[in-house]
């Protein structure tokens, strides 16, 4: 065993008790993902009680003027699978020093919906499924697929198993084991259609904590992804033609829907949504139109559509809802890319707190 393996095993525990926190914030692009560390002199599982930290927000694409100094607001706190013992993960948002939030946080904003007594009344509840494609880090080409060319068509790769069916598991299978150290609610994964695409899904998570836990499987991803050498794409449409894109859909639940007479509820929910849905479209992420075609299990970015386990609509409603009369519906529309900030926040404004 090398001295960096050691090293990187070494248990801090067994010597010190001081921690390291891994303050992981969003970037200028809204989807890049940036953090640093820091040492605290002790455990801390209560983001209240971890100090503020700052940073270059001219070197992210977040600060243009003078002052570039972003202060960071600790508001999640993660177990660390990488450095383990009592280290810790911490989502944070992002404010200027004078305590605004500053454009990229859309956290904020959820935090204001989510807190509305009308909304904390319904506890909405949320599982998003994310969709990403692995790709060969130097050529930008999907894991496993021939240098320049295609694989065999869609059909066999859909949780499927096999060296020539299944590519990247390892990263996708530690992922997954990461995300379960870490104390986030992740509740499955699975080989997507298109071959070198998968999907993890975090939930059930109630309101806020869904946006917190998605970016820290994100950030875990991305991570792994780095160990392995390989590149996480959260392109909605990362190939052109005959293939699957990416998308990360929505599944949610009020309490009201969850309750007896609840599909009715589901059906003026899903009414908002139709009345609403060139908003949603505009904020359920980048490049969506070259996803949400029609075709690959889509609907028409411009046409509102539901069904009854219908996987070709906007929104599909399950067999199981349909049956209990009651129960939750998914939103397909928003993409892989989407900032799931916006997207649950917004599903909950829509739905409960908007008057048609």
């Amino acid at each position: 065993m090398s001295l960096l393996t050691d090293l990187i095993n070494l248990n801090l525990s067994e010597t010190t008790d001081k921690v390291i926190a891994e303050y992981i914030w969003i970037g200028g692009s809204g989807m890049d993902i940036r953090s640093k560390g820091r040492t605290l002199p002790g455990p801390v599982t209560d983001p209240a009680k971890l100090p503020k930290w700052n940073y270059d927000g001219s070197s992210t694409g977040q600060a243009p003027g003078e002052d570039s100094e972003v202060i960071l607001y600790p508001q999640a706190v993660f177990r660390d699978p990488f450095r383990r013992g009592k280290n810790i993960l911490v989502i944070c948002d992002t404010y200027t020093p004078g305590g605004e939030p500053i454009p990229t946080n859309k956290r904020y904003n959820a935090a204001k919906i989510f807190s509305h007594p009308e909304v904390a009344k319904e506890e909405p509840w949320y599982g998003i499924e994310q969709e990403y494609t692995l790709l060969q880090k130097d050529i930008n080409w999907p894991l496993g697929w021939p240098v320049g060319g295609f694989p065999g068509p869609q059909g066999p790769y859909y949780c499927g198993a096999g060296a020539d069916k299944a590519y990247g598991r390892d990263i996708v299978d530690a992922h997954y084991k990461a995300c379960l150290y870490a104390g986030i609610n992740i509740s499955g994964i699975n080989g997507e259609v298109m071959p070198g695409q998968w999907e993890f899904q975090v939930g059930p998570a109630v309101g806020i904590s869904a946006g917190d836990e998605l970016w820290c499987a994100r950030y875990i991803l991305e991570r792994i992804a780095e160990i392995a050498g390989v590149v996480v794409s959260f392109d909605p449409k990362p190939i052109q033609g005959d293939w699957n894109g990416a998308g990360a859909h929505a599944n949610y639940s009020t309490k009201s829907m969850r309750s007896d007479g609840g599909f009715e509820v589901i059906k003026k929910a899903i009414e908002n949504l139709k009345l609403k849905h060139k908003q949603h479209i505009a904020a359920y992420g980048e490049g969506n139109e070259r996803r949400l075609t029609g075709k690959h299990e889509t609907a028409d970015i411009n046409t509102f559509s539901w069904g009854v386990a219908n996987r070709g609509a906007s929104v599909r409603v399950g067999r199981e809802t349909e049956k209990n009369g009651k129960g939750y519906f998914e939103d397909r529309r928003p993409a892989s890319n989407m900032d799931p900030y916006v997207v649950t926040s917004m599903i909950a404004e829509t739905t409960i707190l908007w008057k048609p």
